[in-house]
């Protein structure tokens, strides 16, 4: 089966990402994907493998953007509250605008550093 030419381009775009961003002990990597209905995120440790924290937008009410906004305020709570304040943002070859936008400024407002 072949794959759609935006989802082909999107995995070159995050793999020419992936290979200029990882997540440390330190300073973990916040990963980024968006689905049709969902945002996922998730703070990792790329040395150990090893996901610290997760939040997604399934149990969130709201339009897309707003859940998205959500979505980065929960994540940036989880981290703190796991000691994790500085991070490496990790945009999954999705284009910085919209709802990966908002995320990331949630997290930034909910006191993640990148």
């Amino acid at each position: 089966m072949k794959k759609s030419i935006i989802s082909t381009t999107r995995d070159r775009r995050r793999k020419r990402i992936r290979a200029k961003v990882s997540g440390t002990e330190d300073r973990p990597r916040l990963s980024v994907y968006k689905s049709n209905a969902y945002m996922y995120a998730q703070v990792i440790d790329d040395t150990k493998g090893l996901t610290i924290v997760s939040a997604s937008s399934m149990n969130v009410k709201g339009n897309k953007t707003e859940a998205a906004a959500k979505v980065g305020t929960e994540l940036a709570k989880l981290a703190k509250a796991k000691g994790v304040t500085k991070v490496v943002f990790d945009r999954g070859g999705f284009i910085y605008t919209g709802r990966v936008k908002a995320l990331a400024d949630a997290a930034r407002e909910g006191g993640l550093e990148f």
